[in-house]
Formats: structure tokens, sequence, C-alpha cells
């Protein structure tokens, strides 16, 4: 667990069959495209939305004669995703070639890792609540190429193939069964997302195919996971059962749950859960049998005779650790420990790196609290409301940077403020000279306030003996003050006035 802050794991997911309880297992193989402009063994484009087979190079469409060619890049980048994972390296690792039809990869196999990958364990903290947290152990990183696309609804009697994603680099990460429930499946692939993100690794859109997840559900009765920790026998967590190419974090959730209430039904009607690879379906929320189960030996793995094992100095790994980034876990303890922010605070503000670097430019030399505050309350809340990415705020933080000054210095009141923001989010232009031009700031001068709070008390006699009989009402004055000039007067010099004259 992380040393910054006390976790406790959240239960597990409870099913409630005709016969009893049951509980979920889960882990994920999840694919995530490297960020590269280039594919893992050869140079041609990996820009999405190209035309069909455009990003082809001779390598990538298996013509006789062309050989592989290992992109440094790309080894480097799942390097850096096992560093930001707590991953071991492995400094020495292999490529073997998987033998199974792909229509759709010319050269009748796919260049994996099976028996040294690039990255050994690791792990994921993965929030659920403030405090809740569960620890999910990552058992490898392999690098493997990607298929292309199979077309099948542009003619009804022929299918189409875009070899484009051909051979682009994808990070298989593969965790332990270490998920209790569908809300935890998700909340891991967009913790994982989210790192990734931060390292520059994989940009994690699921939309283009970028992130997609394997999910395999097994379902045992209450206290089997706890026997299956201290013996490490996978025989009591019960048969498994793998949904392809999941791309959503919603339909994780449904898949899960639809499927492990599937295989609940089968067990309690006195059946046997079938190993074997299923596909969700949305439009009916169920899944459904594509394949049986293959194992290891039915793909026929040995080693590509077209490249030699991969050998990585430690001081190459050492300089790629140099560079990392501040990740999420860690900017998030930051920003609770040295700044005071609550921990959903915090962890609002680093669910993307756009949204944190921009937090900590605006509260750069300013009051945390408050700049997390206008952050997340008033930019974040307009941007959600207009469906406006951070990247893309008419606000920049330098901006409300300047707001924050002018609440700071006492030039203008909270809601002055509001009305400054209003303004330069609609026209733009620089807080100070616009609260300057329109007249905007808060009047601070004690004879001014002190003149009109005598003429507000003159005027209200009755109100006065209330307010002395009962202090409360004593903000009825305040609230006339500040009308009286126009939301100008300092509310906290009026407050004191009032107190003052009414000898309170």
């Amino acid at each position: 667990m992380l040393d910054h802050l006390t976790y406790t794991a959240p239960e597990p997911k409870v099913i409630a069959g005709a016969k009893g309880d049951w509980e979920l297992v889960i882990g994920l193989e999840v694919h995530a495209q490297v960020a590269s402009n280039a594919k893992l063994f050869s140079g041609a484009s990996t820009t999405f939305g190209a035309e069909p087979n455009s990003n082809v190079s001779f390598v990538d469409a298996a013509m006789p004669g062309m050989l592989p060619v290992i992109n440094e890049f790309c080894v480097a980048q799942a390097v850096r995703t096992g560093l930001g994972l707590k991953a071991a390296i492995n400094l020495f690792s292999a490529f073997d070639r998987k033998n199974y039809f792909y229509p759709d990869l010319p050269q009748g196999y796919q260049i994996s890792q099976l028996y040294h990958p690039i990255v050994g364990e690791g792990e994921i903290i993965v929030d659920m609540a403030p405090g809740v947290a569960r620890r999910v152990r990552i058992e490898r990183i392999h690098l493997e190429q990607d298929a292309g696309k199979s077309i099948h609804d542009m003619d009804p009697a022929l299918s189409f193939v875009d070899l484009n994603r051909t051979g682009v680099a994808l990070m298989e990460i593969v965790s332990r069964p270490d998920i209790r429930g569908p809300e935890e499946a998700a909340a891991y692939v967009a913790k994982l997302r989210q790192i990734m993100r931060y390292l520059g690794t994989c940009d994690g859109n699921m939309q283009n195919g970028n992130l997609r997840a394997d999910v395999n559900v097994s379902v045992c009765k209450p206290g089997d996971y706890e026997r299956f920790m201290e013996t490490g026998d996978f025989g009591v967590l019960g048969t498994r059962c793998e949904i392809k190419n999941m791309n959503s974090l919603r339909f994780i959730q449904a898949a899960i749950d639809f499927e492990a209430r599937r295989q609940i039904a089968i067990l309690e009607d006195g059946g046997k859960i079938v190993q074997e690879t299923r596909l969700y379906d949305p439009d009916r929320g169920e899944t459904r049998s594509m394949r049986s189960k293959e194992e290891a030996h039915d793909y026929r793995y040995f080693p590509d005779p077209d490249l030699l094992p991969l050998e990585i100095e430690q001081a190459w790994v050492d300089d790629i650790a140099a560079s990392m980034p501040e990740l999420p876990d860690e900017k998030k303890a930051r920003f609770v420990q040295a700044l005071g922010l609550s921990e959903y605070d915090a962890g609002v503000l680093t669910a993307d790196v756009e949204s944190a670097d921009f937090f900590e430019a605006v509260s750069a030399g300013r009051d945390g609290k408050q700049a997390a505050n206008w952050v997340i309350n008033e930019l974040f809340g307009r941007l959600n409301k207009q469906g406006v990415a951070i990247g893309d705020s008419p606000v920049s933080a330098g901006q409300l940077g300047g707001v924050l000054d002018l609440i700071g210095s006492g030039e203008i009141s909270g809601k002055m403020a509001k009305d400054l923001f209003e303004i330069v989010w609609t026209e733009g232009g620089d807080p100070a000279e616009i609260a300057a031009a329109r007249g905007m700031k808060q009047v601070t001068d004690a004879g001014a306030i002190e003149a009109a709070v005598d003429e507000i008390i003159a005027a209200n006699p009755a109100q006065v003996e209330k307010a002395r009989a009962n202090p409360k009402l004593a903000g009825w004055f305040t609230g006339q003050v500040l009308k009286a000039t126009a939301g100008k007067a300092n509310p906290a010099a009026v407050n004191e006035l009032v107190a003052k004259k009414l000898g309170l």
C-alpha cells in the first residue's frame, strides 16, 4: 500500500443466488496501444483515421523477405509503463510467435512475448472512495503487435480488411485475480488509463480502440478467495470465462454482472462452467459464447527466429526512471499534505494530468484550498455544463489566478469575483483591467462604509431595536449596506461597523 494515506480494502461484491451467496473474482488483460508514431516492427505510421490500408509497410504486409526490426521507442514506453506501475523491469526478454488464424494479420501469426516478458510483477492502487482502495497486483506486461480490422458490413457478400492497425505496438497488461466487483474492474481500467496518460505511454482512447480489456470472470463461495490467497490454489476460485475486447467502462461493469449471474444460475442448477471466450452484446445486455478457451499449447508458441532476444542495460532503465513525471498517487498525496486539500478534492484535481497542471498553475503562490474551490466548483462546473475540455477552457490558469489575486487583496468580494469570472469566460481579457474599467472594485474606505452604515441605522430605528434584542438580525443591516453600495462595500468591514454601531 502507499505510505502517505491509510487505506482499507473494499468489501467484495456479493450476489445472492437462489441457494446462497456468491462472490466474484475478476482478472483483466488490458491491451494498451503504445503512444508511438511508428509501429512495433516497422516504420509505418500509426495515425488514426487514415485511409484504409494506407499505413502499411512491406513488413506489415508480410511481403517475402521482409524482416521485423524492433522499435526502440516502443520498448522504452513499455519500460516507462512498468516503472509507473512499480514493476520489475526484465533486462532480458524475448519475442515469440503465436500461431493462430488472424484473418487480418498477413503473416499468419502474431509476434508476442510469452516466456520472457519485458516487465514483471507490479501493482496498482485502485481508489474506490476516500480512504478505501484495492491493491491489484500486476503479473506482467508484454509487448505484441496488434491485428488489423475486418469489416463485414460494407457488402452483403464480401468482407474487407484494413491493415492500418496491423503491427501497431500493444502493451498487454495482465493483472492477478485480485478484483472483486464490477465497479472495481471499471475503476482499475480507469486508474491504469490515468497512469499511462500521465506517463505519455498510451492515450487511453477507448473509442478508437487504443485501450481494450479482456475480462476474466469466475464466481466462488464466500471464504474461497481467502483460501486461494493462502494456498495459491486456483481451483477454489471456480472456472473462469473470458469476455473479449471490452472498450467501455460502463459495458465492462454490465458484462461482469451478467456473466457472474449466468455462472451462478448454471452452478446452482447443478451444471458446470465451461472455460470459454465470450463476447458482450450491449444491445441485449448479455454475453454469448465465441469459442472454447485456448491454452498456450494451442497457439504453438515458439521463439521468433527473426528477432534476437532483447537485452537492455540497467543504465538505460535508470535514465528512463530519472525522466519519470510525478504520478497521480504521489501528486494527490502532495496536494493533501502540502496544500491541505481533502482527499476527494485532490482526487478530482489529479484525475487527469491536464487538470492537475491547470490547478498547479492557478494555486502557485496562492491559497491552495481557495484555488481548489474555484477550479473545481466554478471552472470545472462551467466546463462540464457546456461540454468543454480543460484544454479548451476560455479562462486560462493565469486569468483565474488573476481573479483570486483580486479577492486576496480585498479589491473585490466573492460575489464580484463570480461576476468577473463570467465576464472573463465570455469576453476574455485581464481580470484586473476589467475590474478597474467597470468599477467593480470593492469599497474599502472606512469613512465611506461608515457613512452608509449610519444612514441605514438612522432610517430604521425599529429594526435597530430588534437587532439589539436578537443580534442574529444584525445581518439585515449588512445586507442593506451592501445593497446601497451596489455590493461594493467590504462585507467584513460592514459587519464589524454594524456590530460596533449597534453595540453588539
